[in-house]
């Protein structure tokens, strides 16, 4: 734990053991990264104790990986990024539809849509309990839960998924915030580049060289052919978080962002997510951030936020240099 000062002057001792701060590219290696992309990535994640990967989710190339050692390490709760994952597990099953209403609380009743965007807990730890931990857990596996996400990539953590349901709050807890699930922010790439692109489960790769570069061909871990069909059921709800729900400090007028943020706390620490697709060129980009009380899942989404902004001004440099005479171009 660490002590803070409090308005009197009284120093008490925080219930948070790691700072919310560090310098994540300390023990990087970018070597064959898009430098333009990281420096994007590490513009906005500044200080903080986080790590920002960036995919392309048509290829499985990764284009950055910012804090390579906490995005490739054992793994971390996924808190309400799980949500998605549930989302299509239950609407595949004929659980739900898209404009299923379900009780909240109150008088108040809403669908996967809202479910989604606001991130409610009490829509999905339902829809755990309807699915149960057998369905729920097929589901998961095919998006590659328990597996490495990368091809070959050293120091690589396969994360981990439990054999049975939490003891403490069973399979709802799973479904709304990930109980007893480790995911790294490697894998969590791979899951958003999946729903990103229709429903292909690539291999990521990390090309580090420019002769592998010239050779990088993308590999098909799995075509999740039975839930491709309700992946489009469920971008409205992602689109929704930018839009109006709880990632809405990622938003970006000029460029449709789709994305879940994940709010939770584990081992002492609390642990922020936002998990996205979006951009022109499409990009995913997945922000953990790990620390004490100001780390949660909006500030995650504002820091992707901050990473597309990124993106959209190089591509804009890019696309004005194109329109340059070929004798500015080469300086004459």
């Amino acid at each position: 734990m660490v002590a803070r000062r409090t308005r009197r002057g009284m120093r008490v001792r925080s219930t948070w053991d790691p700072s919310s701060y560090g310098t994540p590219t300390a023990y990087d290696d970018p070597a064959g990264e898009d430098p333009a992309i990281r420096q994007a990535a590490i513009e906005a994640l500044g200080n903080w104790n986080g790590s920002v990967v960036v995919v392309d989710p048509n290829s499985g190339r990764i284009l950055s990986m910012v804090n390579q050692k906490l995005a490739l390490s054992s793994g971390f709760t996924p808190c309400s990024t799980i949500k998605p994952m549930v989302a299509l597990a239950a609407l595949r099953e004929r659980i739900i539809t898209p404009s299923t209403k379900l009780y909240v609380g109150g008088r108040e009743r809403i669908n996967v849509t809202d479910a989604l965007a606001h991130s409610n807990n009490v829509f999905f730890h339902r829809l755990g309990e309807m699915l149960g931990f057998d369905r729920l857990t097929a589901y998961a596996q095919e998006f590659g839960l328990g597996e490495r996400a990368g091809l070959d990539i050293p120091n690589e953590s396969a994360g981990h998924y439990p054999l049975t349901a939490p003891k403490e709050g069973g399979i709802g807890h799973l479904a709304y915030c990930g109980t007893g699930i480790d995911i790294t922010a490697l894998q969590m790439a791979a899951v958003i580049s999946a729903i990103a692109n229709g429903g292909t489960l690539y291999a990521l790769q990390y090309p580090r060289t420019p002769e592998e570069l010239a050779v990088f061909q993308p590999v098909v871990r799995r075509r999740l052919e039975e839930l491709a069909p309700y992946i489009p059921q469920i971008r409205d709800g992602l689109a929704g978080t930018v839009l109006y729900g709880t990632g809405h400090s990622a938003y970006h007028a000029d460029l449709p962002i789709y994305g879940k943020t994940g709010t939770c706390s584990e081992n002492g620490a609390r642990l922020g997510w936002f998990a996205s697709y979006g951009g022109e060129p499409e990009h995913v980009v997945v922000v953990l951030l790990r620390g004490g009380r100001m780390v949660f899942g909006p500030h995650a989404a504002e820091i992707a936020g901050r990473v597309y902004h990124g993106l959209a001004l190089k591509e804009s440099a890019l696309q004005a240099r194109s329109n340059y005479p070929s004798s500015m171009r080469s300086g004459r």
